[in-house]
């Protein structure tokens, strides 16, 4: 808030203020100065809260206090009260700030944008009015008690009365009307033409009330001619509060006290009967307040109930538009499921299928439960075997074993019925999925894999025939090559020979060459289509084994002896040649792709993994090239084309398919000390105790670990 706009805010509040003022001390009943009513109280109250972030607060106090002197030593007051009078009204107003702040901060003034919306907002007004009017209390006739030496009862009860009603009457216009003056001429044009919309019978009950008021209170206070006729004031305040709006009901609230307070000081009406001027100012601002309450909590109630209202409306009106996108969703998923070539079935755990699409009926050959229950495709009718022919049991039907915990992935199974007399192969991958109830189903997927399968075997056979056929004349070369080095090497020195023995050597190499790589190829087809039998397996003797060997290697060809250090190995669930395989491939890696005069050094240990073995082989080696830790398990990728170091680049493929054919993952990553860590996951014997993480051992040539 700028200075400028603060000062223009005190202006227009210190204007009111001493209006109010003046109007206060014009209702003086005596010479005790008691005023009927003190409408500066609410223009006090509502002055500081909508300036309780000025930074020129200080003025509006002095504004105040200037104000309430001048007016009240100008109307006969002496200077001693009217420094009181100042030093009560800042403590009442402070107070109402405090107050109305602490239990309702959302409200305009208090220091947030809404109007008066509900009745624990107008509790909260009164309350807050209350408190800052008992604030004041003890600051006025108590200090005009040590001033006099005489404390008035009677001067607190009027202060607290009148200054309670002001700030409830005044207040409630200012908290109603506050928020829409506060948005400026915009809003208020806005407001405008909505009035100049307002039906014609609303206009008219507008009309119909005022004149009813006007001759309820005329006939109540004017003309009453002793009769209680102030009840009629109560059925008018309640027909504004129900029907009309709360920003009227708070000025006809405001109008009905001035009639009142007219009235009364002009000695007519059931009140100026009351011969004692403080009772009588009591009651009349009692009954103010009561005919302001019931307007008010009948109109705030009402708004508070078609908020609601609105609100449930848009509620449903929003849960119907989900309610459609929820539905059109549906039927765009159905429409997406049935249209897929692969069959997709859910099934509960009781084994009713709960969804099929039609590809999953096709592929099954037509074959459905009669029941909807995917538990009776086990039957001869079913047709579902093992890919040897063996028919599945109940138990070993995919649903079942994903609802027992099992993940399945690129399971095959063959189908065999009336539908398909010819079989039909089946990729199945099941999954389990949980409703918001904690209900239990398995998503079941089905891919014909049956040309895949054919394509797959033929080319397993191709490649195993090529490569036996190619195997011969590979032999043939590297015999007649090594027969025809041994001759040369008979023969005496000399350029014609040397040429030669340097030819021989070429093709002995180019020989050597093509063997790894059929002898690649055909661990590669074996590694994928082999069939893989698990057993428990002593890891750490696996890894024994090929350290051995490859200490063996070394010495033989005079190469450095590898330093090998192996943990504690746990048992695994694996296919013993295919985990040996693995684990020759990685730890001869380990050894091979070392920097010349480097003493190569592999570390071989395992850690738990959820219900996983991973198991790391770290190496002192030249390391993998940045960027390709995941492009070195692709097939023939080679990380160091260039340099020295031979192989086909299907070593670490062949890994890959052998971890992933038992449900483990690869990977590879740079060693913090220099060189590759490679790891992998690989199940456990089931029911086997956790891997300890002792120290890990030494192993080197003298002490093989057994």
């Amino acid at each position: 808030m700028t200075y400028r706009r603060s000062l223009a805010r005190t202006g227009i509040f210190a204007v009111v203020y001493a209006l109010a003022t003046f109007a206060g001390r014009a209702t003086v009943m005596d010479d005790a100065n008691l005023s009927l009513v003190w409408p500066a109280a609410g223009v006090a109250a509502i002055w500081f809260c909508r300036q309780r972030h000025s930074p020129l607060r200080w003025a509006d106090a002095v504004a105040l206090g200037l104000i309430t002197v001048a007016v009240n030593t100008a109307t006969k007051a002496s200077t001693p009260m009217a420094v009181i009078f100042v030093a009560a009204n800042l403590a009442q107003a402070f107070a109402f700030v405090r107050l109305i702040n602490h239990w309702r901060p959302r409200l305009w003034g208090a220091g947030g944008t809404e109007p008066l919306r509900s009745p624990p907002d107008l509790w909260a007004l009164m309350a807050a009015a209350f408190g800052a009017t008992v604030a004041g209390a003890a600051v006025g006739p108590s200090v005009a008690w040590l001033v006099t030496g005489t404390y008035s009862w009677t001067t607190t009860s009027v202060w607290l009365s009148r200054n309670t009603a002001s700030i409830l009457v005044v207040g409630a216009i200012g908290f109603c009307l506050g928020p829409w003056l506060a948005r400026g001429p915009a809003a208020w044009r806005d407001s405008l033409r909505r009035l100049t919309r307002v039906p014609g019978r609303k206009i008219a009950e507008y009309a119909a009330l005022i004149v009813c008021s006007t001759a309820a209170y005329l006939a109540g206070f004017a003309y009453s001619h002793g009769l209680p006729l102030a009840f009629l004031l109560i059925g008018v305040t309640v027909w504004a509060g129900t029907r009309l709006a709360t920003s009227f009901v708070v000025i006809h609230n405001l109008f009905a006290g001035v009639i009142v307070v007219l009235f009364t000081l002009d000695g007519t009406g059931p009140f100026a009967d009351i011969g004692n001027h403080a009772s009588r100012a009591v009651v009349a601002q009692l009954f103010v307040m009561l005919t302001a309450v019931i307007g008010l909590s009948l109109a705030l109630g009402r708004d508070e109930r078609s908020a609601l209202l609105a609100e449930l409306a848009a509620e449903k009106a929003e849960l119907g538009e989900q309610r459609e996108q929820a539905s059109e969703r549906a039927e765009l998923l159905r429409a997406i499921i049935d249209s897929t070539a692969d069959g997709l079935a859910v099934v509960d755990a009781d084994g009713r299928v709960t969804l099929r699409n039609p590809a999953a009926v096709r592929l099954l050959g037509g074959q459905t439960s009669p029941a909807g229950g995917f538990y009776h495709l086990t039957s001869p009718a079913g047709g579902f075997y093992h890919l040897n022919g063996v028919p599945l049991e109940d138990h070993e039907m995919p649903h079942t074993r994903a609802l027992a915990g099992e993940d399945l992935d690129d399971v095959h199974i063959l189908v065999r019925n009336p539908g398909v007399p010819e079989g039909r192969v089946i990729s199945v991958r099941a999954a389990t999925l949980e409703d918001g109830a904690g209900r239990r189903s398995a998503v079941v997927l089905f891919h014909d894999a049956t040309a895949e399968r054919r394509h797959r075997d033929e080319l397993t056979n191709f490649a195993g025939v090529v490569a036996h056929d190619l195997l011969n004349p590979v032999t043939t070369i590297e015999g007649f090559s090594d027969f025809a080095g041994e001759a040369i090497a008979a023969l005496p020195d000399g350029p014609e020979v040397e040429e030669a023995r340097d030819s021989l050597a070429r093709v002995h190499r180019a020989a050597g060459r093509m063997r790894a790589l059929i002898d690649g190829l055909l661990a590669y087809t074996t590694a994928r289509d082999a069939t893989v039998a698990t057993v428990p397996v002593d890891l750490g003797q696996v890894v024994t084994e090929v350290t051995v060997a490859r200490l063996d290697a070394a010495i033989a060809a005079g190469l450095p002896v590898p330093r090998f250090i192996v943990g504690d190995l746990p048992m695994v669930q694996a296919d013993p040649v295919l985990i040996r395989q693995l684990l020759d491939n990685l730890i001869g890696n380990a050894v091979k792709y070392t920097a010349a005069g480097v003493t190569p050094e592999v570390t071989v240990t395992a850690q738990p993994d959820d219900d996983l073995l991973r198991i790391r082989i770290a190496d002192n080696g030249i390391g993998v090239p940045a960027g390709q830790h995941e492009v070195i398990f692709g097939n023939f990728h080679r990380a160091h084309p260039t340099a020295k170091y031979a192989g086909t680049g299907l070593g670490l493929a062949i890994c890959k398919r052998i971890v992933e054919r038992h449900g483990g993952a690869i990977g590879a990553d740079d060693n913090p000390d220099g060189g590759s860590v490679f790891t992998f996951t690989i199940p456990p014997v089931p029911g086997s105790a956790q891997v300890s993480f002792s120290r890990a051992e030494e192993q080197s040539w003298g002490e093989p670990r057994r």
